[in-house]
């Protein structure tokens, strides 16, 4: 029988819209603690329990970024949120070598921890998907969530995550993939990824459950094509919207998703 997922606290406040709860979780006896944003629309209790979803970020980013651009519009429409830390990002970055978001020398630093070892990928990339699915269980234990209502909304390397974990999990009953697609053709790099997890072959997997893709049209980082060849892989019910942006999506592509999934989940 597995351990039995425990919760630390570390902060909570009321925000506008209900609250916010800086926390870590993990499973019993594990050394290994996952930090996180945990957002809950006012309201949410066990009697009215709320849908939910688990937010993954990208390269280089952090939960933070993910509860204030996605959280925020999510639980304005009445969905509870878990923004994660994953590995080797956020707090997570190891001690001496580099802790500021977004600079260059924090995309280095995690460049050297892992993405340069393909053994350590493969351990972080195992350690990420048994992380979100730890996540979903967390979210879904919450007596203010709804387990039965529980979606997965992934940016960029997150989006990637995003459809492994939501093809092995019918937990996840809708999905939201910005800024995703399949990987680049060509490079060592693909052909190491595609060894340990290929996004095509698991995107088929998620069938019968309602998924959204949203992309920039001048996205250099994810190109159009790869973003098309994971939506031409998947099952209906799909959709694919494009927005005149680049890797990075505007405001209102971040509205109409939450629309999305509000009606998706209820």
């Amino acid at each position: 029988m597995p351990a039995r997922l425990t919760h630390d606290l570390r902060d909570e406040r009321a925000i506008r819209g209900g609250r916010r709860v800086d926390l870590t979780f993990g499973r019993e006896g594990d050394d290994e603690r996952v930090p996180a944003v945990l957002l809950l629309p006012e309201g949410a209790s066990r009697e009215r329990p709320a849908p939910g979803a688990v937010l993954l970020h990208g390269f280089t980013s952090r939960k933070e970024q993910m509860a204030d651009t996605v959280g925020a519009p999510l639980l304005a429409r009445g969905i509870a949120t878990l923004a994660i830390d994953l590995p080797l990002h956020g707090e997570r970055i190891a001690e001496g070598q580099g802790s500021q978001w977004g600079s260059g020398g924090y995309a280095r630093a995690v460049d050297r921890s892992a993405f340069g070892n393909p053994l350590a990928l493969a351990g972080s990339w195992r350690a990420a998907q048994r992380e979100t699915s730890l996540a979903l269980g967390y979210l879904g234990a919450r007596s203010e969530v709804d387990r039965e209502r529980l979606a997965i909304v992934g940016f960029s390397m997150g989006s990637f995550l995003g459809v492994l974990v939501a093809a092995a999990e019918p937990r996840v009953r809708a999905l939201v993939l910005a800024a995703g697609g399949d990987l680049p053709e060509g490079t060592p790099f693909a052909r190491v990824i595609r060894t340990l997890a290929d996004p095509l072959r698991a995107v088929r997997r998620f069938d019968g459950r309602p998924l959204l893709m949203a992309h920039g049209r001048r996205d250099t980082t994810v190109s159009p094509a790869q973003a098309q060849r994971l939506f031409d892989a998947a099952q209906e019910p799909k959709e694919l919207r494009w927005y005149d942006a680049g890797h990075y999506l505007p405001a209102r592509a971040i509205d109409d998703a939450a629309t999305w999934l509000l009606e998706r989940l209820g």
